[in-house]
């Protein structure tokens, strides 16, 4: 393996790395600085200032929704190497259908267990 053979990741590197130190830089150059404390440590957003409460309750129907999201979101991001392999698989005749069904079926039987325990129903 040479050095060309990793140039499009270091460049890809360097891009986020540059836009990454240029947005930090440029908000710290035109950001809300004051002389008074409490507007300069404030956050801000759109220039207007926070009226009310700044922290609101959650229901914990939100956050188990939330985290049911992220399993399932997971799980199905483990589908990807499976697609873009399953042709190199088929043509070495690894036999790759089986464990991925049993995947999908414990996919398919936990959000099925999720809908008849209710965690899906943001109401009661």
């Amino acid at each position: 393996m040479s050095v060309s053979d990793f140039a499009p990741v270091l460049i890809q590197v360097a891009l986020a790395a540059g836009l990454a130190g240029t947005i930090l830089l440029v908000s710290h150059l035109f950001g809300q600085r004051g002389s008074k404390g409490k507007i300069k440590n404030s956050p801000y957003e759109c220039g207007i200032k926070s009226e009310g409460k700044t922290s609101t309750r959650f229901s914990v129907k939100f956050y188990i929704t939330a985290m049911l999201f992220i399993l399932f979101d997971i799980e199905v991001v483990f589908l990807i190497p499976w697609v873009l392999v399953y042709r190199d698989f088929l043509a070495n005749s690894i036999p790759i259908l089986g464990p991925i069904l049993f995947f999908l079926a414990v996919l398919v039987i936990g959000l099925v267990y999720e809908i008849k325990k209710g965690a899906l129903e943001w109401e009661k």
